[in-house]
């Protein structure tokens, strides 16, 4: 009896095991075959290069130097996901700093991207912070007033500051698309591990 019993777990194994081979492997297909970003329209990095793009990491840091001598550096990741207008929607998160040649102080900008259909992408800064220097990170340091509490017209203005640094719809559309097609790729390799340690227990 313990001899018919060790059988028919192991055969039960094996049925779950084939199921669960079959779902990989049909969760595989399905994200390989689908595209769920075709509709968004694609962007360019601009003047920007790519500095770090680690396929182990969430996030990508993006850096340009201008004409002036100014340094700036994007780093972006993407947010949770959340429920809007009927759909799930993830926006990026980016953090932008601007150092100018010379000073060790540096302006930082906290922004959201989100997606606005088949127009691209948009992006709204939530906090702006002047840092007098990289010592000067601690919590106790005074890092200026709410975003949202400054004057409209000054919102708009440090907005336009930063689209004439070049963070405009062509890097935000990169952004956006770039972090979602990075996670897929990442989402794939990890059901690909999934499956080949699935089919070697068979």
């Amino acid at each position: 009896m313990p001899r018919v019993t060790t059988v028919l777990q192991k055969g039960r194994k094996a049925l779950q095991d084939l199921n669960l081979l079959k779902i990989l492997q049909s969760e595989i297909s399905h994200e390989q075959s689908s595209n769920p970003f075709q509709n968004n329209v694609s962007g360019s990095l601009g003047d920007f290069v790519l500095d770090w793009d680690s396929p182990q990491s969430q996030d990508v840091v993006l850096r340009k130097k201008c004409d002036s001598g100014e340094e700036v550096a994007v780093s972006a990741l993407l947010g949770p996901e959340t429920f809007e207008g009927g759909k799930f929607s993830r926006e990026a998160l980016m953090k932008i700093c601007i150092k100018k040649p010379g000073l060790s102080s540096i302006l930082q900008f906290d922004c959201g991207v989100s997606s606005k259909d088949e127009d691209g992408s948009e992006f709204d800064i939530q906090n702006a912070y002047y840092i007098q220097s990289s010592a000067c990170l601690g919590p106790s340091v005074y890092r200026g007033p709410l975003f949202s509490s400054l004057d409209p017209q000054l919102q708009d203005e440090l907005k336009q500051y930063l689209v004439g640094k070049g963070i405009g719809d062509n890097l935000t559309n990169f952004v956006l698309l770039h972090l979602h097609k990075k996670e897929q790729g990442q989402y794939v390799n990890w059901l690909q591990k999934l499956e080949a340690m699935v089919a070697q227990s068979e």
